[in-house]
């Protein structure tokens, strides 16, 4: 039997992986998969928080670009984060698995509000807990709200599931002679300003010393196989 390589985990995933092939929303099939996906983790005993973006509905930088107050445009992000927060919980509430969505925005008829010491309790009691509305606060991505709430509960590491294979020298998907990167370091990525995570994410994962893993969500079982210890897409550490 594989045992699982960490203890407590947080996972993030792209608004844009809930699309699946479509160009705006969330498919139903992708939802369904990673909900299974997840499932499989959940079912080894591992503790597991997650952070969901929302680019598949609203992106607060693009919509700055053209003239919206990015303040305003960044909290219409928060709120889209919520809606595939609770569209993940739907999808894992159905195949038994306990959830909980916490926001950084209070919105007591929706979600709990995010309380850390809560959202330990309900890892320790073996629930999933997702963790919407990014850092409740504007020019803030939800990479940055992922690292901080991974230092926050003390978790080991942080996956971060993309739509490619983990980190390239050039964007896989334009460039078909990028280079893949199995390992690099944080201050390498900083120097480069490869577009991983944001510079301020990889600046505070840094400063904490927290290793970071990107990966491919599309290729089944990774998330499994990353939390397991396999060698899978990209590391990021010291």
């Amino acid at each position: 039997m594989v045992h699982p390589q960490y203890r407590r985990v947080l996972l993030k995933l792209s608004g844009e992986a809930l699309m699946g092939d479509q160009g705006f929303g969330i498919s139903p099939d992708m939802l369904k998969y990673v909900a299974e996906e997840i499932q499989s983790v959940y079912d080894m005993g591992v503790e597991l928080a997650i952070v969901v973006g929302g680019g598949n509905i609203f992106r607060g930088v693009a919509a700055s670009s053209f003239d919206m107050d990015r303040a305003s445009a960044d909290h219409m992000g928060m709120l889209a984060t919520v809606i595939n927060s609770l569209a993940l919980q739907d999808a894992l509430d159905k195949r038994g698995v306990q959830t909980r969505v916490q926001t950084a925005i209070s919105m007591h008829e929706v979600a709990e509000p995010y309380i850390l010491r809560r959202a330990v309790r309900h890892l320790e009691k073996g629930r999933v807990v997702i963790f919407a509305a990014g850092t409740g606060n504007p020019y803030f991505t939800t990479d940055t709200a992922a690292v901080l709430r991974a230092q926050e509960i003390h978790a080991e590491i942080l996956f971060k599931a993309t739509r490619v294979d983990g980190i390239y020298d050039a964007d896989p998907e334009k460039n078909k002679n990028a280079r893949f990167i199995p390992a690099i370091s944080y201050m390498q990525i900083l120097e480069k300003q490869l577009n991983v995570m944001d510079m301020t994410a990889i600046s505070l994962a840094m400063d904490n010393h927290l290793p970071l893993v990107v990966f491919n969500l599309k290729t089944c079982g990774s998330i499994k196989r990353a939390i397991c210890g396999e060698k899978i897409g990209t590391r990021i550490e010291n």
